[in-house]
């Protein structure tokens, strides 16, 4: 039997585990990636429990395990510096199997792109789906090269998804969140601080250490759709949080005004009616764009890819393995979807007495009962993937471990 050929579009992160999680289980991977570097723009992700043991399928999840930085207590803060929830690390640990690791996006490409063959990656490649193939039909996507045939293709191209507009072109797209969104990578303060996020008026602020010296902080803050700050967002930034708890004025002290990224949030209110078409599939933001409010956009996009390689066996009926994607991964994105939309609706609340009584309810609920945060997180980071590794080139259905 002919080795199968799977074709990625968007090698972002997502599209990345795909790549790697197909290419381990013997397919051969080819990504097209309009860009003409793989080297993302300075931000970073907080990967969870649940992404960790999804890498782990690829056995890739211990070398995240190992830019851990924090151990200890975080957890969300009032703009004046009071605690309204604390959790511990160990809790995290012991409730979830592991604790949220925050990495600069450059270093997570990296530890997939290690995964992958030097040429299965083409860069600087417009691609668009021109066939989506069916049982007996492969599909085909067009190149400024050429066309491609392929078995599978696998449509990671982000919250403006050609794919996904090519599929489901009468399907509505994504709509403006109501926020908009700063991220910036900065050296850390030389004062210690404790990871939190921190609830204000109308918007959000977060500070997370990373590997090397350095935080990742990101803010937010309900705006009209499509503005920009009339002097610099640096200045913006400073309007709204320079008078926020320590270590955010340090923070903001310690940016580069050429290096903060500001992009409106939008996120799917109607939920696709399937994952795929034809031999089609579509993860991550293409599929299932969410506010980051939960933090678990890049995270479920790391678990459908893990999913989605898990049916996609070699020699198997693809479309009757697409249809199990889709069966496995719609009901729980689309849940988070909705849960991360009414939390960033709590988070950026610009009333007065409604925020008051927020953080009241907030702070009474969480000394009446210990880990509230961690309990929010309950059905999300506990999630196990379909199985133990692809690498060792066995599958036995089990469960990974805890």
């Amino acid at each position: 039997m002919p080795t199968p050929h799977a074709v990625v579009v968007g090698a972002g992160i997502g599209g990345l585990t795909a790549a790697v999680a197909l290419h381990q289980r013997g397919w051969r991977v080819t990504v097209l990636e309009r860009a003409t570097s793989l080297e993302p723009v300075g931000a970073g992700i907080g990967l969870c429990p649940n992404a960790q043991r999804a890498l782990d399928v690829i056995g890739l999840g211990d070398r995240v395990r190992e830019l851990a930085v924090w151990r200890g207590s975080l957890g969300i803060r009032t703009p004046n510096g009071r605690w309204l929830v604390r959790a511990d690390t160990s809790d995290a640990e012991e409730r979830f199997g592991g604790t949220l690791v925050p990495v600069h996006r450059a270093t997570l490409v990296d530890i997939l792109r290690s995964g992958l063959r030097e040429d299965s990656l083409r860069t600087g490649t417009e691609a668009r789906l021109g066939d989506r193939g069916s049982a007996d039909r492969r599909s085909v996507v067009a190149t400024p090269d050429g066309d491609i045939e392929a078995d599978l293709v696998i449509g990671a191209d982000g919250i403006n998804s050609g794919v996904r507009q090519t599929l489901f072109p009468a399907h509505p797209k994504p709509v403006y969140s109501g926020f908009t969104a700063w991220r910036l990578v900065v050296p850390a303060p030389e004062r210690p601080f404790h990871p939190h996020e921190t609830w204000g008026r109308g918007g959000v602020w977060g500070t997370q250490p990373l590997r090397g010296g350095r935080v990742y902080a990101y803010a937010t803050a309900v705006l009209p759709e499509g503005g920009r700050a009339p002097d610099s967002e640096m200045a913006e930034l400073r309007r709204r949080f320079s008078d926020w708890h320590d270590p955010i004025p340090d923070v903001l002290a310690a940016a580069d005004p050429e290096r903060i990224l500001r992009n409106d949030v939008r996120h799917m209110t109607v939920p696709l009616p399937a994952y795929h078409r034809g031999r089609v599939a579509l993860l991550g933001d293409a599929a299932h764009a969410m506010t980051p409010s939960l933090g678990q956009g890049g995270n479920q996009a790391i678990e459908d890819a893990i999913v989605l390689a898990h049916h996609a066996e070699p020699g198997r009926d693809f479309t009757q393995a697409l249809a199990s994607y889709s069966h496995d991964r719609l009901p729980r994105t689309t849940a988070i979807v909705c849960r991360a939309a009414r939390t960033a609706r709590m988070n950026h609340l610009t009333s007065a007495p409604a925020l008051a009584l927020r953080d009241m309810l907030i702070a009474g609920v969480s000394r009446l009962g210990p880990n509230l945060m961690l309990r929010s997180f309950e059905s999300i980071a506990d999630w196990q993937p379909p199985q133990h590794t692809y690498a060792a080139g066995t599958q036995d259905n089990q469960p990974a471990r805890q």
